[in-house]
């Protein structure tokens, strides 16, 4: 597929870039390598939605989208290309997304995707781009990105935000450490904070996704002199920031890059985690970390977004009318009000985490 703005004559897209070709890191030629560059943003909430934003308005000529859910008005605060129509219609996020970006482009080419990434289409979604971004809320699906990257040698660039609370790192398959050398698994579930549970304020993801999009464009132009393989971590609202290095970081051991065990993308860790139980309208998660947070824990950490009922062997969390969760001390979640398998692991990335 010709990924290049192919329908506007050279005046035009003169025009249309000439405050990016002005910069003369980018100049004219990198501005054609842009048209001519692949990119695929998996996950479009907060992080994807400004990314997005960044790469077609910068004119990188495919860009594919790749999320599961459907927009609802949690979602405007901060995930800019959405509005109040979107959330009144579930509209799907990567349709909801391609449909603004590409009133802002035309010319760009823009793949929306609704589907779950997992192992069985990771590989036919991700391995004929130049660059992976990932917008993604849960460490399963990064694993399972830095598995495609070492993989196929994509490069992909990690962002995350919480809270106040931001972090960006640039992998480079081959030259700089690859995401599980420097986490070896995921955090347990519960462990880590997410935006339905510590909520997230619109600045920090602003920077996080605004710095991945600048080292987007460093990788597409060929820039790699002035690339930043450094982990970034932010807080702006208690004015903390830091840049680790971690190109020394590489394990010799590492599953991913060292041993070339693919275990995320090969499905050994995911493996019958999820399922639907037949008959009874609801979906069992038992995740592949377990959590070894006590109920009371969870009571705490739920009962400010809705009903929980709690005795020594169970929670119960009312997560929406027609939606309860049921967390067990052993890790185990029971989804009750749908037996759709994408629904119950968003509500189960919302409010535990994954």
């Amino acid at each position: 597929m010709d990924t290049q703005v192919h329908s506007e004559d050279s005046q035009d897209v003169d025009a249309r870039y000439s405050r990016q070709i002005l910069f003369s890191p980018i100049g004219m030629e990198g501005q054609r390598k842009l048209n001519r560059s692949r990119v695929a943003i998996v996950g479009m909430g907060a992080l994807g939605t400004v990314l997005a934003n960044h790469m077609v308005r910068a004119g990188v000529g495919y860009i594919r989208l790749i999320d599961r859910d459907f927009v609802d008005k949690s979602n405007l605060q901060r995930q800019m290309l959405y509005d109040e129509e979107d959330a009144d219609s579930t509209t799907p996020k990567a349709i909801a997304a391609a449909r603004r970006l590409q009133l802002i482009n035309s010319q760009v080419v823009i793949e929306p995707h609704v589907t779950d990434l997992n192992a069985t289409n990771a590989e036919d979604l991700l391995n004929d781009v130049d660059l992976i971004l990932d917008g993604t809320d849960n460490f399963s699906v990064r694993f399972l990105i830095n598995d495609v990257s070492v993989k196929s040698g994509t490069p992909w660039i990690y962002g995350g935000a919480v809270a106040s609370r931001g972090v960006s790192l640039t992998i480079l398959p081959g030259q700089t450490p690859c995401l599980r050398c420097l986490f070896t698994q995921a955090p347990a579930s519960g462990s880590v904070e997410t935006c339905d549970t510590a909520g997230v304020i619109g600045g920090i993801i602003h920077v996080v996704a605004s710095f991945q999009a600048t080292e987007a464009l460093k990788l597409l132009i060929g820039d790699k002199e002035h690339l930043n393989l450094k982990m970034q971590q932010w807080d702006l609202w208690f004015n903390q920031y830091s840049a680790i290095q971690v190109t020394s970081a590489h394990k010799a051991d590492c599953p991913a890059c060292a041993k070339k065990q693919f275990d995320y993308l090969d499905a050994h860790l995911e493996s019958d985690t999820i399922q639907s139980l037949c008959g009874r309208n609801s979906v069992q998660i038992h995740p592949v970390t377990p959590s070894k947070l006590p109920l009371d824990y969870w009571e705490e950490r739920l009962k400010p977004l809705g009903p929980v009922q709690r005795n020594r062997f169970l929670l119960k969390f009312q997560a929406a009318p027609d939606l309860q969760m049921i967390l067990f001390p052993d890790g185990r979640v029971l989804i009750q009000g749908t037996e759709d398998l994408i629904q119950a692991k968003s509500l189960y990335s919302r409010y535990v985490g994954m």
